[in-house]
């Protein structure tokens, strides 16, 4: 068995994350435009028509902004919670509604939405498996809570939320009210948070670790590889995920596989 994963975007300007065991990929979240999501699923190996499913974490447009262009001219089922659908303004063939700690069969893959804690309406974590791995994928958190670790505990790989240094946050330019809130409950993670996280998440069957959703003002590369690698201390691979190139992982016997890919250069029209 093998599991595929290719972090096409992540961070303030848009996330999107492509998973396929078999013949059954799995597109999380929209945040790029669909010429993007195309043109770097494509750079990554892949293509448009291997996506069977949209799994949508939250409402915010930087996970669902390329959404409505995606299906109207790629029309598939979407799948989110019911506060996720009551602010979404897409319509969809197929699909339905997720409830976290209910898991949804897609194929051959199993989506597993875990409640998070964001200023959203319903927001959902991920665990997807195919029988013989598991991918966490956590963003958009103020904190990690006990029922999220729980569930993100002996995950073979996790992509998991590094999106602030505190320092940079207090001492940056964002207006009080936007750092407060970033750094609140239902925030983003700081990178000691998700370092603290990880320390916990340590098991015999995790193989790797990508910090996701770097803000791009208050947080730099170094520094969230730096807290990781701290916990991980060269045992595991480290991956940062960032909207300018494309984190291709593979999942298989073997161990993990961990590629970083140059994105295409965008085009000034929109799609």
């Amino acid at each position: 068995m093998r599991v595929e994963i290719a972090v096409l975007a992540s961070g303030s300007t848009g996330n999107a994350v492509f998973i396929r065991s078999g013949d059954d990929g799995l597109l999380v979240d929209a945040g790029i435009s669909r010429l993007a999501i195309c043109r770097r699923l494509e750079a990554a190996g892949f293509t448009i028509d291997g996506v069977r499913a949209v799994v949508v974490s939250h409402e915010h447009s930087d996970h669902v902004g390329g959404l409505p262009v995606l299906l109207r001219r790629h029309p598939g089922p979407v799948w989110a919670t019911a506060g996720t659908w009551s602010r979404l303004k897409v319509t969809s063939p197929g699909g339905g509604e997720l409830r976290s700690g209910r898991p949804l069969r897609l194929g051959g893959l199993e989506v597993l939405p875990v409640a998070t804690s964001h200023d959203a309406t319903e927001p959902v974590a991920f665990v997807i498996g195919d029988g013989s791995f598991r991918v966490g994928l956590c963003t958009d958190t103020g904190v990690v809570t006990p029922l999220l670790e729980e569930r993100l505990r002996s995950c073979d790989l996790l992509l998991l939320e590094a999106n602030h240094d505190a320092d940079l946050l207090r001492h940056g330019p964002y207006p009080w009210h936007l750092k407060q809130r970033i750094a609140s409950r239902h925030g983003h993670l700081a990178n000691h948070q998700a370092q603290e996280a990880l320390d916990r998440l340590l098991s015999p069957s995790l193989r790797g670790v990508v910090a996701m959703h770097l803000s791009e003002t208050n947080n730099l590369p170094d520094l969230a590889a730096t807290c990781f690698g701290a916990v991980v201390n060269g045992s595991l691979p480290v991956g940062i995920a960032g909207r300018d190139h494309i984190l291709r992982l593979t999942l298989d016997a073997a161990g993990l596989g961990m590629e970083r890919l140059p994105a295409p250069p965008s085009r000034s029209r929109r799609s």
